[in-house]
């Protein structure tokens, strides 16, 4: 049963809190009575491309190029089937929705109250980032994407 709560608080946490467990917000009942989360809405929420794109053309409308790298990096998944944080394929370190390396980007990251490994975090990130460097920090994916729109703000 803990490992079942343990499970969802932490899901929950990383789909809607900043990708923390927070313990002064999260209640766990002493008489280990179930705590009902609809986990599996939530992780097929998650996992609909089509949801996800809705989703990050509302938070990128005004640079809607991310979006077009977003679909580049990562086919719009922030998680994979099993829950697990989307890694890149070529370099383990690029992360998310958004492929951003913790390498090079996850101190800054953090340093800003961003979680790389949260959707909300990845995405606010990219919109720092972006708005730093335009489209450079993603130019490997650019024969994908460069077509879209102008590759660079700068």
């Amino acid at each position: 049963m803990i490992e079942l709560t343990t499970s969802a608080v932490f899901l929950m946490s990383a789909l809607y809190g900043n990708g923390r467990i927070d313990n002064s917000k999260v209640i766990i009942p002493a008489d280990d009575t179930p705590i009902e989360v609809a986990v599996e809405a939530t992780t097929t929420m998650m996992n609909n491309v089509k949801t996800m794109e809705a989703y990050l053309r509302k938070e990128f409308a005004d640079t809607p190029i991310l979006v077009d790298i977003a679909r580049c990096e990562s086919s719009f998944r922030q998680y994979d089937k099993a829950g697990n944080l989307v890694r890149g394929r070529v370099n383990n370190a690029d992360v998310g929705v958004m492929q951003i390396n913790e390498i090079y980007h996850d101190k800054t990251a953090l340093k800003l109250g961003f979680d790389l490994h949260t959707l909300e975090g990845n995405v606010a990130y990219a919109k720092h980032l972006y708005n730093e460097q335009g489209s450079q920090p993603w130019v490997s994916s650019s024969p994908c994407w460069s077509g879209k729109q102008v590759a660079s703000n700068i």
